[in-house]
């Protein structure tokens, strides 16, 4: 894509569980497409110490600076704005001074699941969903703040904020201290509709109220780069910081081309698997299936269920490397392509699977407990598991379709999943529905476009799509559906059945 006048440049930062990214975005206006460039990379992940997981947030921040600065010396004053998003339901908290108090903890930390069992005995899980409408999982923020105020946190006791961990980066940035939208809807203590805290549910649960700052909608303007920190990089004063939509699904299901017929599979670290909606459904059967009504972009609601993804494929192969066998994700799918498919099955989303200290050795107990074949090799396990995300990806969407009235014809993978297209075909046959595939980049798409919005140059979801469609292809994946992809799909719901799959909120924690 060529321009002949100089673009409207866009620094949009994309950090993941996993790893974090500084992306250019380049914008023609006239032609209405985006063109990316990557320019600054670098790993993430959360860090045992004894029994707790964290995260490194001050080494992120360090990376966040050092993206800057690479793309301040490349682009100088081109740069218009800066936007972040990040994983959901983690949290910081500040202290009076607004420092920040500790490093938060990690969603896989197990101490979130003991949490989740008791609270869900003193509080009724009804009154929980029919006031937040967010699927029960043992990650959820409202699990983490009942652990400390069970364990008389000293930490907590220290708290006079409590930031979402993209609102911590926004703090950062420009000193001001906000939530914004989609992350806070990922807490399960919003209220989907009026999008305002559900002080009454915190209070029950004993959590102090006053440290909760206020909400924003995704593309507000938060204001300029602190003036400190532009002198501390060497950059301009007058870029502006912008909340694009900074919980990181809500910024790729912005850039997925989907329509009323379409379901979305937002696939990276977890598979987010929803249809978009304009108004909550929350009812006694979406609490029964266990789906969130997290908030969305331009007043849209993000109906979905979280299935562990690729999770999987980074577990496996960071064990094998520890068994000395390095295997690199392409090697890992063409090993998968030619092994033995239908051998056995996993639920995805037994708990055992959240944060296990071996994940091959975890499949394997799986497997032996529910009397199933084990895989005898590299390329038997990998597609054992990408055969059974897609027939959970199924089970959801299916269950989507009970809920929501509606026919799901079509899927968009969008994410780094979406670049492996043994996992895309496998959907497509599991699924007997027609899979497109793309874009890849979404999380950073949907990031710099909604900062576009921010700065007045796009005023609608249909606006921003015109945008992906422009600039990116997707590929296509037909379904080559049989009879031995129904015979898999019932043994697959035997197993669900036999470890409680099917259980809905009840979670086998």
């Amino acid at each position: 894509m060529g321009f002949d006048l100089k673009p409207l440049i866009i620094l949009a930062f994309d950090l993941g569980a996993s790893g974090g990214r500084a992306i250019i975005g380049k914008i023609d206006l006239d032609a209405r497409k985006l063109e990316m460039e990557e320019v600054h990379r670098f790993p993430n992940g959360p860090i045992r110490v004894r029994e707790h997981l964290y995260w490194d947030v001050l080494s992120i921040w360090s990376e966040v600076k050092e993206g800057i600065s690479i793309a301040y010396r490349k682009y100088g004053e081109q740069i218009a704005s800066i936007g972040v998003d990040t994983w959901g339901v983690d949290f910081a908290l500040l202290d009076n001074n607004g420092e920040l108090v500790g490093l938060p903890y990690c969603y896989r930390d197990p101490r979130r699941s003991r949490a989740m069992k008791e609270l869900l005995s003193v509080v009724p899980p009804e009154k929980i969903y029919m006031r937040t409408g967010i699927q029960f999982m043992p990650i959820n923020p409202l699990y983490q703040l009942y652990a400390m105020v069970k364990d008389g946190s000293s930490l907590l006791q220290a708290a006079r904020t409590l930031l979402m961990i993209p609102d911590l980066f926004n703090y950062w940035l420009t000193g001001v201290i906000v939530s914004e939208y989609t992350d806070a809807s990922t807490t399960q203590f919003l209220d989907p509709w009026t999008k305002k805290w559900a002080f009454d549910l915190l209070e029950e649960i004993g959590f102090p109220t006053n440290i909760f700052p206020e909400i924003i909608e995704p593309g507000t303007k938060l204001g300029n780069i602190d003036p400190r920190l532009a002198e501390e990089l060497r950059v301009g004063k007058d870029i502006m910081v912008i909340a694009p939509a900074t919980h990181d699904t809500a910024s790729a299901v912005v850039a997925t081309p989907i329509d009323e017929n379409s379901a979305y599979i937002s696939c990276g670290t977890w598979s987010l698997v929803g249809v978009e909606l304009d108004k909550p459904l929350v009812n006694k059967k979406a609490m029964e299936y266990n789906f969130t009504n997290e908030g969305g972009a331009f007043n849209t609601i993000r109906f979905l269920k979280n299935v562990q993804g690729m999770w999987f494929m980074q577990e496996i192969r960071r064990m094998l490397a520890k068994r000395g066998q390095e295997y690199s994700y392409t090697e890992l799918t063409k090993l998968a392509e030619k092994a033995r498919g239908v051998i056995g099955f996993i639920d995805p989303d037994d708990p055992r699977f959240l944060a296990p200290l071996d994940m091959i050795e975890e499949i394997m107990r799986f497997l032996e407990e529910t009397g199933q074949e084990k895989p005898r090799t590299v390329g038997e396990l990998v597609r054992l598991v990408l055969e059974s995300l897609a027939l959970k990806y199924r089970f959801v969407i299916e269950k989507i379709e009970d809920l929501a009235g509606k026919r799901i014809k079509r899927i968009n993978i969008v994410g780094g999943g979406s670049r492996n297209w043994l996992h895309n075909q496998l959907v497509a046959d599991f699924t007997n529905r027609l899979v497109e595939a793309g874009p890849e980049e979404a999380t950073s798409i949907g990031n710099i476009l909604m900062q576009l919005a921010g700065l007045g140059y796009v005023k609608s979801l249909r606006e921003i799509r015109e945008y992906v469609r422009n600039s990116f292809e997707v590929k296509q994946y037909i379904p080559n559906h049989t009879s031995k992809h129904e015979d898999a799909y019932s043994k697959f719901l035997s197993i669900l059945e036999k470890t409680g799959g099917l259980a809905g909120w009840a979670l086998r924690i």
